[in-house]
């Protein structure tokens, strides 16, 4: 299957120079979806996986999708005020300012192993603080998986020293 079929360019947004890669068209494709998924889950069927955490928001629909077919739990890391119990917290650089992410102290064991899934791989920073927040906990980030990598971003030199595997690359 080509997923690259069911992503659509949206010329100049959110601003002017910008080409968004728009997942709608393929999280409505039931067929694409399930490929998505299954691709991810087949990627690291012979890892240790323990849990996968995803990023708010877009992480959570593909996280969710391969930890259920990997029989695995998942474990969501939220913008700041939205988990209920202790946190720990990362912030990072957008371009324009800072962001903060924050996942629950007890969400992961010390030795768990964790895949980290989100649907987009562009400057690596949001990437990098949900890895930070995982080793926080005392986890083990076994890989970083997308469904999309812009490679002219270099985020994945950001990931390093950690496998990153991305379904389509623009």
């Amino acid at each position: 299957m080509r997923l690259d079929d069911y992503i659509r360019n949206i010329p100049d947004f959110p601003k002017q120079g910008i080409s968004f890669k728009d997942i709608t068209p393929l999280l409505k494709d039931p067929n694409a979806l399930q490929y998505t998924y299954r691709a991810i889950a087949n990627q690291y069927k012979e890892d240790e996986v323990d849990l996968v955490v995803g990023a708010e928001s877009r992480g959570f629909l593909f996280g969710v999708g391969v930890a259920l077919l990997m029989n695995k739990g998942f474990v969501p890391i939220r913008k700041p005020g939205k988990l209920p119990a202790a946190v720990f917290k990362e912030s990072y650089d957008l371009e324009y300012g800072t962001d903060t992410l924050e996942i629950h102290q007890d969400a992961i064991r010390p030795g768990q192993r964790v895949l980290l899934v989100d649907d987009l791989l562009a400057t690596g920073g949001t990437a990098k603080a949900a890895i930070e927040l995982v080793k926080k906990c005392g986890g083990i980030i076994v890989g970083c998986a997308f469904v999309i990598e812009l490679t002219f971003l270099t985020g994945r030199q950001k990931l390093s020293p950690y496998p990153v595997y991305s379904l389509i690359r623009y």
